[in-house]
């Protein structure tokens, strides 16, 4: 096996929808609820090098939940009106970004001549299927509810009129002076009024109800039960103790990231985001098909939300006793299209073969560090260098590339002023890193900037220094396969269980290329033995930093280090070449498709164009875009697939 120079250079792949979209596409992207947080990730799971100690969910509370509601709904509003441009002028803005040597992705595993191909021209193109610690993919494929004799009946959901709930989400969420709230029993029978008990209670967490006589005429009385600590927690003593505790579904959504999905969910559902667990995060810009659990909400309730969603839906339900956790998963599977490929058939045939067989560079993805002409793995750096003037400067200064309109002027007036009140008006959406960090220097001073700084959610910080790892790894895994190419040698390290031992010369033979591992760099990691455990304390030394004391005066930046395998073989490998002509049709069927009865699409034999429809499963923390570089032997940076849209969009 021989490793090939990569030898073209470029950035990631593009984040907007393609201009050819037909009506009913652009459709059911629109939801009525508007996006929170984007992250376009082509990776198998969350790929972060070491597990925060509080859960991802109590990271997320503490981002979403101290925020005001007016200001998210003004933030969501900002986002989507300030869309990026066609696609010439984004390809354009694009030129300033990383490419996949600045990162040190640089090398192939395969022998065979690469070939072109668009990755994601449609997020329909791109489809995950998580892949649960059992080992089952994850499917949409039955909408019914579990009988259960404690569940409202379905006219729990009807009773109410809009004005109702309107007034009674109001008092809910202490949106006004109102202490309570009444309901005009219309068609006063027993029966009616327990419904109207029921509907409150059910839909609404936190309130109770009684029945009081007001002139002759019966009323529902609506009120607080506890203050406003009702909320956050969902009832306990309505919940049957037969029934687990925990609503387990799968989610199938399109177009939108796992928490944007949760938060939607939690505000239709009228609850605080952190009641919901999954084990990973998945894909912006694709279909993905994965399982959540939710404390105490029911399934009825759930099912009920499939005819309000537009771009979601949620299904196999089943009562549990346990939550779910980021990393408990076994992978995902995934389900991709390139289109408009120029291979020919014995191309394909050699790199899929090779992809099968032989697998892939365990790079960390473009993703992974950001797609401004400032990387993450950056401010990473100067976290760990303790420069902290320069972690402010990095953030805030401006910079050339695709950015919101709004964060371009705060830029040039912190860079003109120095003055986080006067940059801070200039941003209307003040939910970003960049507005949270001016919101520090506002409260904290410019003295004072790690306190600053900690007001940004401690995974978003901590994603900078990982960033710096994966930036570390990536260049050292690509000097190893320069240097020892694609087999075992001694130095080596290998993983006996959990912990990383060298290969010795008389073990050597024992061992393949896929049984190696190198290290993030980190205070609990060993080094391998060879000529490039050297090169990891030179590349440190050259960030004024000392491999041999990782540990931080802060101890949220304190690297423990981990080991990652540098070859990933996908499991569960397929492929097609499929002829068509009409670049707007999708070119498989997918789980909503199949439970609506929509058939196969009809392609032509002999079509204008080629596309490569492949399927691959993979483990956690691994990015399926490293793997289709592997095969199309060519960037996949936004820069260079932009610029492949644009042609193709001519």
């Amino acid at each position: 096996m021989e490793t090939v120079e990569m030898n073209s250079v470029s950035l990631k792949r593009p984040h907007s929808e393609d201009g050819v979209a037909n009506a009913d596409e652009v459709k059911r992207q629109k939801i009525s609820e508007k996006s929170k947080t984007e992250n376009d990730s082509g990776q198998s799971t969350e790929a972060v090098t070491e597990q925060p100690d509080k859960s991802l969910l109590e990271d997320t509370k503490n981002e979403i939940i101290s925020n005001e509601e007016s200001e998210e709904q003004e933030d969501e509003e900002l986002e989507d009106s300030d869309e990026d441009g066609d696609p010439e002028s984004f390809a354009d803005m694009m030129k300033h970004g990383l490419t996949e040597s600045d990162v040190g992705i640089t090398k192939f595993v395969s022998s065979h001549k690469g070939f072109s191909g668009i990755l994601k021209e449609r997020y329909s193109d791109f489809v995950v299927h998580e892949i649960g610690k059992d080992g089952r993919v994850s499917h949409l494929d039955d909408f019914t509810v579990p009988v259960d004799d404690e569940d409202p009946s379905e006219e729990t959901f009807t009773v109410l009129s809009d004005e109702d709930k309107q007034r009674l989400e109001e008092l809910q969420l202490f949106k006004n002076k109102e202490t309570s709230v009444a309901i005009e029993v219309v068609e006063d029978t027993k029966e009616k009024r327990t419904v109207i008990h029921q509907a409150v209670k059910s839909l609404f967490p936190g309130l109770e109800t009684k029945t009081e006589d007001r002139d002759g005429k019966k009323y529902i009385i609506a009120y607080h039960a506890a203050g406003k600590k009702a909320l956050a927690n969902p009832r306990k003593h309505s919940w049957p103790k037969s029934r687990g505790s925990y609503c387990h579904f799968v989610l199938y959504k399109e177009n939108k990231d796992t928490m944007d999905a949760i938060n939607v969910l939690s505000k239709f559902l009228r609850v605080k985001p952190n009641i919901f667990s999954y084990m990973g995060t998945k894909d912006k810009r694709a279909i993905t098909v994965q399982e959540i659990a939710v404390l105490r909400i029911t399934a009825q309730r759930l099912a009920h939300l499939n005819k309000c969603l537009m771009n979601f839906k949620l299904g196999n339900f089943s009562y549990k006793n346990h939550p779910l956790k980021l990393g408990e998963l076994q992978g995902n599977h995934f389900t991709v299209v390139l289109r408009n490929i120029t291979g020919t058939d014995d191309q394909i045939e050699q790199a899929m073969h090779s992809l099968r067989e032989i697998g892939f560079i365990n790079y960390y993805g473009m993703q992974r560090f950001g797609t401004t002409a400032v990387p993450t793995y950056q401010i990473g750096r100067a976290i760990l260098q303790n420069n902290w003037n320069e972690v402010m400067d990095l953030i805030l200064k401006p910079r050339p590339g695709a950015e919101k309109g709004y964060l371009v002027k705060c830029r040039e007036e912190w860079a003109k002023t120095k003055d986080p009140a006067a940059a801070l008006k200039k941003l209307p959406v003040k939910r970003c890193v960049e507005g949270q960090l001016l919101r520090g220097l506002l409260k904290y001073g410019m003295k004072n900037i790690i306190s600053a700084f900690g007001i940004i959610p401690r995974n978003n910080r901590l994603m900078y220094i990982h960033s710096y790892q994966s930036y570390v790894w990536n260049n050292m895994v690509s000097k190893r396969i320069e240097e020892y190419g694609l087999r075992a040698v001694p130095g080596d390290l290998t993983l006996k269980g959990a912990t990383a031992v060298h290969i010795e010369e008389g073990d050597v033979d024992n061992y393949t290329i896929h049984d190696v591992v190198m290290p993030l760099p980190g205070f609990d990691v060993i080094y391998p033995k060879h000529k490039i455990g050297e090169a990891y304390k030179e590349m440190l030394v050259a960030d004024n930093l000392d491999i041999n004391n990782m540990r931080h005066k802060i101890r949220d930046y304190s690297l423990s280090g981990a080991y990652r395998r540098i070859i990933i073989r996908p499991q569960n490998v397929n492929w097609e070449v499929v002829a068509y002509d009409d670049p707007r049709i999708p070119l498989f069927t997918t789980d909503l498709d199949k439970l609506e009865g929509k058939p196969l699409p009809v392609l032509p034999t002999d079509g204008k164009f080629r596309a490569l429809k492949m399927e691959f499963s993979l483990p956690p923390s691994t990015y399926a875009t490293m793997a289709i570089r592997e095969v199309l032997k060519m960037d996949t940076s936004i820069k260079n697939q932009t610029q492949l849209n644009t042609t193709w969009l001519r």
